[in-house]
């Protein structure tokens, strides 16, 4: 069997590090093509040579976000290696671009989705957009839960539905103590604040979230994504003494810091999950999350980025609950995607 799996982005990379690991023990022969939606080599090759990744045996070097820039390459690598299934993970634009590449007619190759199911109920995110429409071509879906299986059992997709937890967890277990080992230059206490997505990253938006986090007082460790420094810099977005930039960190070094924070702001979904594995509480920076159990449990609090004024004080109300249950899977779930991709078809 071959697997082509298409990655884009920094979380891709980290999940398919140990998916990587278990299709080969499972026989599984893997071609990784990598899009360019994540270009710059603090949020790409590092991954790669950090986490010591196969090297993809395709990049497209498309240096862009759009999926109609990435199909061809895609269709391309689906001509030349022939998969049985092409791997897409998440929700950004190089999952949707995997998907139609090898659901449409010139493709005819299954697509198993990793994260099917998730939902924000916000529509004016491209990524809600993108899971649906992914949800609804694939012929294999991986929900991370089994919430999110039902809610693509009450959506009717065609596809096969087997929940196997969440291939980041996967990767957290695996790496974690490695993380612990290295140094965290900052001193205790801070909060570790991550800004990236595109409607938090408009001038007049981030300059507002700027400002309440300036007004918090919190000591922040700020890792600062490529297209939030470009705003930050050019609209002149002041950031306060108690808020230090820092560039975007490998995921060892990220993994450290979060370990050691006192809270987490985001607007990023894998780092309110990472959070909630490490015990941290969350505040995140929008008003619906596809992560919903971290907030019914109390430890993920939403505050509103169009007005985030209640930001210092749900920062500091911010608890991790006692008696928070285990969500999203036990660290094995990349060993089952494995054993779903081997299953005969219905």
């Amino acid at each position: 069997m071959k697997v082509l799996s298409v990655v884009g982005n920094r979380p891709q990379f980290i999940k398919s590090g140990p998916v990587s690991v278990a299709l080969r023990e499972a026989g599984i022969d893997e071609v990784v093509l990598h899009t360019g939606q994540h270009w710059d080599p603090e949020m790409s090759a590092v991954f790669f040579d950090e986490l010591e990744l196969p090297e993809p045996a395709y990049r497209l070097e498309v240096k862009s976000a759009d999926p109609d820039a990435m199909r061809p390459g895609i269709a391309a690598a689906l001509a030349d290696e022939r998969p049985d299934w092409v791997l897409v993970y998440g929700d950004t634009n190089s999952t949707l671009a995997g998907a139609q590449a090898a659901a449409g007619p010139a493709g005819g190759v299954a697509v198993a989705h990793v994260e099917a199911g998730l939902r924000s109920g916000d529509l004016s995110m491209p990524e809600e957009r993108n899971r649906i429409a992914v949800d609804r071509v694939a012929e294999l879906l991986l929900p991370p839960d089994e919430r999110s299986a039902e809610t693509l059992r009450r959506e009717g997709v065609p596809g096969r539905i087997e929940v196997i937890g969440d291939v980041m967890r996967d990767a957290l277990d695996l790496l974690l103590p490695a993380a612990k080992r290295r140094e965290v230059p900052y001193g205790k206490p801070y909060a570790v604040v991550t800004l990236h997505r595109e409607a938090n990253t408009t001038p007049e938006r981030l300059r507002r979230l700027v400002s309440e986090l300036n007004a918090t007082g919190w000591t922040f460790v700020f890792p600062v994504h490529p297209r939030t420094r470009r705003v930050l810099d050019e609209h002149q977005i002041r950031l306060a003494p108690t808020v230090q930039p820092v560039g975007p960190l490998g995921y060892l070094d990220m993994l450290a810091l979060v370990a050691g924070a006192s809270r987490v702001v985001t607007d990023s979904g894998g780092l309110q999950k990472e959070a909630y594995w490490l015990g941290i509480p969350c505040v995140t920076l929008r008003d619906t999350t596809e992560w919903v159990d971290t907030v019914r449990v109390g430890a993920n609090a939403l505050v509103d980025p169009s007005d985030p004024v209640t930001l210092g004080v749900t920062l500091s109300n911010a608890r991790f609950p006692s008696d928070a249950p285990t969500l999203y899977g036990d660290g094995r779930a990349s060993e089952r995607l494995a054993r779903a991709l081997l299953l005969p078809a219905a």
